[in-house]
C-alpha cells in the first residue's frame, strides 16, 4: 500500500484519431454495433476521475498463474510456457500503481473454454484461460501462461485471428478502463487480421505487439513477452498560478 495522495483532476481527452473508426465494414460486427449519430464531448464526472481501489488482498494465490490455476494438483496446462511483463503507465509516462488487470485467451490450440465456443480444436482440462494480476508502485506487472494459438472465426471465408491475449485494465478513475488485446513479435498474421487493419495508425498497431524479452526468460521453462500499457493521463492542474503535475 501506499502513502501518496491519490490524483483526482480530469482526465485528458481521448484522442480518437488514434483509436480505430467505429465503423469498420471489413470487420463486420462493427456495422451494427457503430453508432448511428455523431459522438458527444462531455465533461468528466466526479465518478469518472475517481474509482475503486484495489488491494493485493484481492487475488488468489495462483491467479497470476494461469498455468496451473486451472490444473489438477501434479499437473499443468499444455502449450509453450511464457511470462508476460511490462508497466503500466499513463500518457505522461507515470506509473499507475495498484492497477487491476484481468486477462483471458485461448488455449494453445486455439480454443476459449466458452459454452458457445464454435472451433474444434481440444481442450485442455487443465487451462481455464483468465486470470489477473495488480501493479506494484511502478506500475509493473507479471503472470504466466502459455501462448495462444491462433484460430478461425466466421467474419469473411477464411478469416483467422492472431495469437493474442485480452486485457482489461482498471486504472485509478473509471475513465482509466482500457480493454484491449496484445499480440505477438513476428506474427505474420497480425498484419492479415480484418480487426488490426481496422486501427489506421500502423505505430498504434505497433503498441499492441508485445516483443520477444530473451532478458527475462526462464532458462528450460519460460520465454518472456514484454508488453507496456498506457492509459489516460491526468490534466495539470493551477496553483497559485503554477502548472502543477506534469
Amino acid at each position: 500500500m501506499s502513502n501518496r495522495k491519490p490524483e483526482t483532476g480530469a482526465f485528458f481527452q481521448r484522442d480518437r484519431q488514434w483509436h480505430p473508426p467505429a465503423y469498420t465494414p471489413d470487420y463486420k460486427t462493427s456495422v451494427v454495433r457503430s453508432p448511428q449519430r455523431a459522438l458527444l464531448s462531455l465533461d468528466s464526472t466526479l465518478s469518472e476521475i475517481t474509482g475503486p481501489v484495489f488491494g493485493h488482498s484481492l487475488l488468489g494465490e495462483l491467479d497470476d498463474d494461469l498455468i496451473h490455476n486451472f490444473a489438477k494438483p501434479g499437473e499443468s496446462a499444455i502449450g509453450q510456457r511464457i511470462i508476460v511483463h511490462g508497466r503500466v503507465v499513463d500518457e505522461r509516462g507515470v506509473g499507475v500503481a495498484s492497477a487491476l488487470l484481468e486477462f483471458w485467451q485461448a488455449n494453445a490450440g486455439g480454443r476459449y473454454r466458452h459454452k458457445r465456443e464454435g472451433y474444434l480444436a481440444p481442450l485442455d482440462p487443465n487451462f481455464g484461460g483468465c486470470g489477473r494480476t495488480i501493479t506494484d508502485e511502478d506500475g509493473y506487472y507479471r503472470f504466466r501462461t502459455v501462448k495462444p494459438g491462433a484460430y478461425p472465426w466466421p467474419n469473411g471465408v477464411n478469416d483467422w485471428r492472431p495469437a493474442h491475449i485480452h486485457f482489461s485494465v482498471f486504472g485509478h478513475g473509471f475513465a482509466q478502463r482500457l480493454i484491449t488485446q496484445m499480440y505477438f513479435e513476428g506474427d505474420p498474421m497480425i498484419w492479415q487480421c480484418p480487426i488490426v487493419k481496422s486501427i489506421p495508425d500502423k505505430a498504434a498497431i505497433e503498441q499492441l505487439i508485445a516483443a520477444l524479452d530473451r532478458q527475462n526468460t526462464i532458462p528450460m521453462d519460460a520465454r518472456a513477452y514484454k508488453f507496456d500499457i498506457v492509459l489516460r493521463g491526468r490534466r495539470s492542474t493551477l496553483f497559485e498560478n503554477r502548472l502543477e503535475g506534469n
